[in-house]
C-alpha cells in the first residue's frame, strides 16, 4: 500500500548473443523509441514482477480480510469486531513487509491514483496497477465463495448500514487518514520508513474498528469491487468508489502541502524514505 518500489525493479533482463555490444546498445535504442513512438507495446520483466505481486498481495489481503468477515458471519459472531479489525491491520502488515520493495504494495486502486496525482507514481502503470489489484479481489472473493457454499451464502462485501451520504462521508474521512498516514510513513525522507507497514497496519486496525458496523470500513475500491462481482451486488458501489478515490486524493495532496520543508515540490515529489528509487524505475 506504499509507494515504495525496489530497486530490484529496475534491473532488465539481458541476453548475451553473437554480436557486438554496440549492436546491441543500438538495437535496443532503436526498439524503445519505436515502442515509444507507438510502433508496439514492450512490457519488462521487472514490471510484470511487480503487478504479480500486486496482484497476489490482494488477493491475501482481500482473502485473509473478507475471511474473517465470513467466518464471523457464518459461526454466530465467533470472531467479533476487533477480531476482524486486528486481521484486516496484520494483514496489511505483513503482506507491506513482504512485497513493497517489489510493486510497492498499493493493493488498493485509490491508493495508486492517489500517488499517480501527486507524481510519485507514473500514470501510465495504474491502469495495470489497478487491473492486478482488481484480479487479485476478485479471485479472492470467488476462492471464499467456493470455500463457504453452505445454505447460507454470506457476502463479505461493504454495505452502508445508515444512509449513503453518511456512508459516504465516513468513507471518506477514513481513506483520507489511511492515505494521510501512508503519505507520511512512505514518502517522507525524516519518516522512519522500516515502521511503515506497523504504522499502515495499524491505522487500517483503527478505522475497521471505527467504521466496520457503519460503512464497513472498505478504504479500498478493489475490496469493495471484488465481492460485488462475486455476489452481482452493486447496491450504492458507487458511494464507495467516489469516496474512498476523492479520500485517498486528498489525504495525500494534503499531506504535500503541510510536509515541512525547504525544497520546491518539485523537488519533493523525486524524494521519499521508504520508497527511494521509484521515480528511476518507471518503464513498463
Amino acid at each position: 500500500m506504499a509507494d515504495n518500489s525496489g530497486s530490484n525493479g529496475s534491473q532488465a533482463v539481458t541476453l548475451n548473443v553473437n554480436e557486438s555490444e554496440a549492436n546491441r546498445n543500438i538495437s535496443s535504442s532503436s526498439a524503445s523509441k519505436t515502442s515509444s513512438n507507438g510502433g508496439g507495446f514492450c512490457v519488462s520483466v521487472p514490471f510484470m514482477q511487480k503487478l504479480v505481486a500486486e496482484m497476489l498481495g490482494t488477493y491475501f489481503l482481500i482473502f485473509a480480510g473478507c475471511a474473517a468477515v465470513v467466518v464471523n458471519l457464518d459461526k454466530d459472531k465467533v470472531v467479533t469486531l476487533p477480531g476482524i479489525a486486528i486481521v484486516w491491520g496484520l494483514a496489511v502488515m505483513v503482506l507491506v513487509y513482504s512485497v513493497g520493495h517489489i510493486s510497492g504494495a498499493h493493493f488498493n486502486p485509490a491508493v495508486t491514483v492517489a500517488f499517480a496525482t501527486c507524481k510519485r507514481f507514473p500514470w501510465k502503470q495504474v491502469p495495470a496497477y489497478v487491473s492486478a489489484q482488481l484480479i487479485g479481489a476478485t479471485l479472492a472473493s470467488g476462492t471464499l465463495r467456493l470455500m463457504f457454499t453452505g445454505h447460507q451464502d454470506q457476502f463479505a462485501g461493504t454495505m452502508p448500514a445508515g444512509s449513503n451520504l453518511q456512508t459516504f462521508v465516513l468513507e471518506f474521512i477514513i481513506t483520507f487518514y489511511l492515505m494521510f498516514v501512508i503519505s507520511g510513513v512512505a514518502t517522507d525522507n525524516r519518516a522512519i520508513g522500516e515502521l511503515a507497514g506497523l504504522a499502515i497496519g495499524s491505522t487500517i486496525l483503527l478505522n475497521v474498528m471505527i467504521a466496520g458496523p457503519i460503512s464497513g470500513a472498505s478504504m479500498n475500491p478493489a475490496r469493495t469491487l471484488g465481492p460485488a462481482i462475486v455476489h452481482s451486488k452493486y447496491d450504492s458501489i458507487w458511494v464507495y468508489l467516489l469516496a474512498t478515490i476523492l479520500g485517498a486524493i486528498s489525504g495525500a495532496w494534503v499531506y504535500n502541502i503541510i510536509r515541512f520543508t525547504d525544497k520546491p515540490l518539485r523537488e519533493i515529489t523525486k524524494s521519499g524514505s521508504f520508497l527511494k528509487g521509484s521515480r528511476n524505475n518507471n518503464s513498463i
